[in-house]
């Protein structure tokens, strides 16, 4: 039975990604505008407009363009549905370890309930409870700028004749 178990870990079949440097280009050029300018608006505002899980939102948006989980009802529900629940929970009961863990855990169950699964989302309540951040993080950045994630997707992957995106809004 154990031998079973640990048989299923050795993989079956040869990884499927393939270098298409359309495909890097367009990675490379959107994951710069989108960040780009919120870097751009952390400079010129008073406002922070950036937080980490946006850069592992961009190798989705760009990089896997396609796939159901880079979709914008994803993208900005998937952070909206993990940072509300991340500030709930801080705002509740402070930034415990068991607090985050709790956060993360419920992240993925709401997310996966609302049909936005989006991963980097997965870390917003780590992010939102380690920073100890107020209300207003759910509208700058979160909303703000996982729309600014969408709005450059939607510019730059329709560049590329052979993109259609998105696939699916809601």
């Amino acid at each position: 039975m154990v031998r079973v178990y640990l048989e299923k870990m050795r993989g079956t079949g040869k990884n499927p990604l393939k270098v298409v440097p359309q495909t890097a280009f367009l990675g490379l050029l959107g994951g710069f505008i989108a960040i780009g300018i919120l870097a751009y608006l952390t400079e010129k505002t008073s406002s922070v407009w950036l937080m980490a899980p946006f850069g592992a939102s961009c190798v989705l948006a760009f990089g896997l363009w396609d796939a159901p989980l880079s979709q914008p009802r994803n993208i900005i529900g998937g952070h909206l549905v993990s940072t509300a629940v991340g500030l709930i929970l801080f705002h509740i009961w402070g930034n415990a370890g068991w607090v985050i863990a709790l956060g993360v855990g419920l992240a993925i169950g709401l997310m996966h309930l609302t049909r936005t699964t989006h991963p980097p989302a997965g870390a917003d309540p780590i992010v939102v409870i380690l920073a100890g951040s107020s209300w207003a993080f759910l509208l700058t950045p979160v909303l703000i700028g996982s729309a600014v994630i969408v709005l450059t997707a939607l510019l730059i992957n329709n560049l590329d004749k052979g993109r259609r995106y998105p696939t699916f809004w809601i």
